[in-house]
């Protein structure tokens, strides 16, 4: 592997929900990442998330020397700079805005940039992919978007049904993100996304990040970096090699508490199987050729051996990302926060 490049590369994972610590902090610097995507939140409404936002600012002052917030764009290649893992906040459900639109806007200037409309289940603004029906967005949800795009607060599909992501992806004046999922034409989880879905989603600007969670790939922990690579190959010819990047889901270091957490959250007294089989009851083994954030430089390996060019690379492993981010971030005219 040409390590030169790994180490020259912005490197962006674009979902982790780890349980951090400086140990992790010191992995995804070791694998050179430049900024990680960071669930703050999944069900925790309002004031639990400002909760949540002041633990990251602690972590802050205490690895100031490893991490530091990411607020724009700038940010990312500042990070870069210095040698520091930038560290962007972002929601896998709406429950942090509650029922209040204006909370958008609150907490887009607390720094939380990315927010799933649903997290699996029916939300209020719209269907999740465990869903029988899928309703589409609602009307709180139409008006959720206008407001996200207006203050800069990118729109997250990777837990929705069908109808509902094509909804977002046609309502959305901005484009959209599903930050952590794969075609289900690799592997059918209701998890991943259609092609039809993808299409779209490129054909409007959107990005698809790939996820290496066992769940969601191909012979699930025993998928092969090779396998890996040749569900990038194909989903590059059909997206376009500029629509596409990575989001691991990793959960390093989580118990099984956080992992009820995630499925149950407070709706059900009973423990969620996601697609329906116990066998998904823990975490899955991890992969043997991603098993933390030390791995990076393998993905690079695995797509120069595949045959992407060191530019394609480059844009898989962090480049699409940061130049998706640039505009995405950024306030409309006339959204300067006060």
């Amino acid at each position: 592997m040409n390590k030169a490049l790994h180490n020259e590369l912005i490197v962006i994972d674009g979902l982790q929900y780890s349980n951090w610590s400086r140990e992790i902090f010191e992995q995804l610097r070791e694998g050179g990442v430049t900024m990680v995507h960071a669930t703050i939140v999944y069900h925790e409404q309002i004031r639990e998330t400002l909760l949540r936002i002041a633990e990251w600012n602690r972590l802050f002052e205490l690895h100031g020397d490893l991490i530091m917030p990411v607020k724009s764009a700038a940010d990312i290649r500042r990070a870069k700079q210095l040698g520091k893992v930038g560290i962007l906040f972002g929601a896998q459900n709406c429950s942090p805005i509650e029922d209040d639109i204006g909370m958008v806007e609150v907490m887009r200037e607390l720094n939380l940039m990315i927010m799933q409309l649903t997290y699996n289940n029916q939300s209020l603004l719209a269907c999740g992919c465990y869903e029988a029906e899928d309703s589409g967005v609602t009307r709180f949800g139409r008006q959720v978007i206008r407001e996200m795009n207006r203050v800069g607060m990118v729109v997250d599909m990777s837990h929705s049904g069908e109808r509902s992501t094509l909804e977002a992806i046609e309502l959305s004046e901005r484009p959209i993100v599903i930050s952590h999922a794969n075609p289900a034409s690799f592997h059918p989880a209701k998890r991943n996304k259609s092609d039809t879905v993808l299409k779209a989603l490129g054909q409007s600007g959107g990005l698809l990040g790939f996820s290496l969670y066992p769940f969601h790939l191909k012979n699930g922990s025993a998928c092969t970096l090779d396998e890996f690579c040749d569900m990038v190959a194909s989903t590059a010819d059909l997206m376009g090699i500029e629509r596409i990047g990575i989001g691991t889901d990793l959960c390093q270091q989580q118990p099984l508490s956080v992992l009820e957490w995630m499925r149950n959250g407070r709706w059900s007294k009973e423990m969620d199987y996601g697609e329906g089989s116990k066998a998904n009851a823990d975490w899955p083994a991890p992969l043997s050729w991603f098993r933390d954030s030390r791995d990076f430089p393998n993905l690079t390996a695995g797509l120069q051996a595949r045959g992407f060019s060191d530019d394609e690379v480059a844009r898989i492993m962090g480049q699409n990302w940061l130049e998706f981010l640039d505009d995405a971030l950024q306030p409309q005219p006339g959204a300067a926060f006060r």
